[in-house]
């Protein structure tokens, strides 16, 4: 089925971010809507209908879905993801503008690779400062809520890429300004602690 370039860009762009906090499960949502056509997905991403990658991509689901929902092990497992979500969001990103120039197929792979490094970026913050949290609800919680926002976004995207891209933007903005303010703080504690030096030492 033949989708607009607008389309196509929301739907990417919608597509790397759900990538960025759950790759596996943006991968195997995209092909079950697609094999079960609730969703039009472009020609190019075919592949993703394939039982085999359905199949592949819901195991890893079901690993990450424990291993995301362990204290600390959840920080190990986001920092060895980073290697695999962003080139993944870049190559579903590239793969769905198929139609589009060489030139316009690598932006948008690059664009992809930002939403999704920006998702993910989020996402690990978020559990850094969940983590030393004592009691493990909180970060179960934090989990499960970003696999249904990434499930939801994807299937959101293949009834209303523009709805969707519009809430992964937003989303982006968010995290963009969150980390602005985390910057911003400590800085400021730290340069309070540099000036505070000096009078301690004259003591």
């Amino acid at each position: 089925m033949f989708l607009s370039t607008s389309r196509l860009a929301a739907l990417a762009a919608a597509a790397c971010f759900a990538a960025g906090l759950n790759v596996y499960a943006t991968v195997a949502t995209l092909g079950v809507l697609g094999r079960s056509q609730a969703i039009d997905l472009p020609p190019s991403l075919g592949v993703l209908t394939s039982p085999w990658v359905i199949g592949a991509s819901v195991a890893l689901y079901l690993i990450e879905f424990v291993a995301d929902k362990i204290p600390v092990v959840d920080l190990i497992w986001n920092a060895l993801q980073t290697f695999v979500r962003v080139p993944v969001a870049a190559l579903l990103a590239y793969t769905a503008t198929a139609t589009l120039s060489p030139g316009e197929q690598a932006l948008a792979a690059a664009l992809g690779g930002c939403v999704a490094l920006i998702a993910h970026g989020g996402k690990t913050a978020a559990r850094v400062a969940i983590t030393p949290s004592p009691e493990p609800f909180s970060n179960i919680a934090l989990s499960v809520g970003e696999d249904a926002l990434a499930v939801f976004i994807v299937a959101l995207a293949g009834r209303h890429p523009y709805w969707a891209a519009a809430v992964a933007a937003v989303l982006v903005a968010v995290i963009i300004a969150m980390a602005r303010v985390v910057l911003r703080a400590v800085r400021t504690v730290w340069r309070g602690a540099w000036r505070q030096e000096p009078t301690l030492k004259e003591g």
